[in-house]
């Protein structure tokens, strides 16, 4: 019981994320960039830092790296690569602008809806491991989903949503994460070693989004004192998921 209750609740503090985008109104589309890019360098070396430092060393102590977990891995890698491709929707942190389109709400909902699905998997598959590790993880998807969201958001505003309806559509995507979270919980009753391969899944999915999501919208910076700023900000976010190895 209190393994679920973590599982849920951190899921719902995921979920809750979701709404954040109202606060940023009254921002100019200038400073929202500005802002939003450090974000994306945080969650970069959050997503990094939780593969290579959390994920990865407890695939290895719950029964090995193996050939078939790297096939997992980049299973987790092509399915968000699916995605984005297919659904055309990708992760963005950058608001919409004439010189920065974005597909259609519903697609971006539908897009979302499988992405937030796949957080709460991921979540519980984490929590299932190891509490730390479901910590880990947990903080990881709500560093990132912080930039996400008020991308989503901007996105549906400019799609022609009033606030209100796009904070409730936001949200309503949003809670796809425990449906994902209890088909977790399910699936693991029912298949040997589904924890192992969830969390496999789940690294190739972070590698896919820090590495072809957000390192190419921190290129876009060129000035010599931002982009040592972005790096600064990827090297706290891998600290802080180091430092999570102090409560294991």
């Amino acid at each position: 019981m209190l393994l679920n209750f973590y599982i849920f609740s951190s899921v719902a503090v995921v979920s809750i994320i979701s709404l954040i985008g109202v606060f940023t109104i009254s921002l100019s589309l200038e400073k929202l960039k500005k802002a939003l890019i450090f974000c994306v360098s945080f969650s970069t070396g959050a997503l990094l830092g939780d593969t290579f430092i959390h994920i990865f060393p407890e695939i290895s102590e719950n029964g090995g790296l193996s050939l078939f977990s790297s096939f997992i891995v980049l299973s987790g890698i092509l399915a968000f690569f699916v995605i984005e491709k297919f659904v055309a929707w990708r992760h963005c942190h950058i608001p919409t602008s004439a010189n920065h389109p974005h597909p259609l709400a519903f697609m971006n909902l539908v897009g979302d809806g499988l992405h937030n699905f796949i957080d709460g998997a991921a979540i519980a598959g984490s929590f299932l491991i190891s509490i730390p590790l479901g910590f880990a993880t947990s903080l990881a998807v709500i560093l990132h989903e912080i930039p996400q969201e008020i991308g989503d958001f901007g996105i549906l505003l400019h799609s022609g949503l009033s606030r209100l309806k796009a904070l409730l559509f936001n949200f309503l995507s949003a809670l796809t994460a425990f449906f994902g979270a209890a088909a977790a919980i399910s699936l693991s009753e029912k298949i040997t070693d589904f924890n192992n391969l969830i969390l496999a899944f789940t690294a190739g999915g972070f590698l896919y989004i820090a590495s072809s999501d957000l390192i190419p919208e921190l290129h876009k910076e060129t000035a010599p004192s931002r982009s040592l700023l972005q790096l600064l900000f990827i090297i706290l976010g891998i600290l802080i998921m180091a430092s999570l190895l102090l409560i294991e």
